[in-house]
């Protein structure tokens, strides 16, 4: 009976005990807690967390200028490939517009000597009738007028050939067409009337070969 009552009175003063342990180790927790809220709540504390936002800002501000420079290099790139493509496209049309000037210069020169050839095969003829007349004798001039005739004949025919014709004086007088180097003044003729011919004209189409040279009264 006698040692119950020891134990338990050895029982109630070790919770007893217990209990003034826990009691201290709470009191000096929120000791600590106070002391680290006091130190946040005192100008130091305040410095600190400062410094810390401080830094923190410098490494978001780090960051968004790396992300910026990427994205500038990036660009630069960017433009420089274009800027190449374009240098390769321009290459590319003036080599292109140096062939097609070399070629159509070319063809331009082909086309001329090809007209050129063209008209020479058509008055080719007229030349030879001319140096056979040379080879006959004529015995009177109206043989040899009749020759002349006839090679005229077949020149004029020639021409026509060549879409050229006479260009008209048998009308008033034209700048587009007459060249006067004389001028009269007679009252019995009409006003610009032709009065004579000194050199003929003739055009092809539209296009005047040679102004006719002519008098003009009035």
């Amino acid at each position: 009976m006698t040692e119950d009552k020891n134990k338990n009175l050895k029982d109630a003063v070790t919770d007893e005990k217990s209990q003034d342990t826990v009691q201290k180790e709470t009191e000096h927790t929120e000791e600590v807690f106070a002391d680290e809220s006091d130190d946040a709540l005192t100008p130091e504390g305040e410095d600190k967390a400062d410094e810390s936002n401080e830094r923190d800002e410098k490494t978001i501000d780090m960051k968004d200028l790396f992300r910026k420079k990427k994205e500038m290099l990036e660009g630069i790139k960017k433009l420089e490939n274009e800027n190449q493509t374009l240098k390769d496209r321009l290459l590319r049309l003036n080599a292109e517009y140096e062939n097609y000037r070399k070629r159509t210069q070319k063809e331009k020169e082909g086309i001329y000597s090809d007209s050129i050839v063209e008209v020479v095969k058509v008055l080719l003829p007229v030349l030879d009738n001319l140096e056979a007349s040379l080879k006959v004798e004529a015995t009177d001039v109206d043989s040899l007028r009749k020759g002349v005739d006839m090679t005229l004949t077949q020149f004029k025919d020639n021409l026509q050939k060549l879409n050229v014709t006479e260009i008209d004086t048998e009308v008033p007088f034209d700048p587009n067409f007459h060249e006067a180097v004389m001028h009269v003044d007679d009252p019995s003729l009409g006003e610009k009337e032709i009065m004579q011919v000194f050199l003929k004209g003739y055009q092809r189409d539209e296009k005047i070969i040679r102004y006719s040279v002519v008098q003009v009264a009035n």
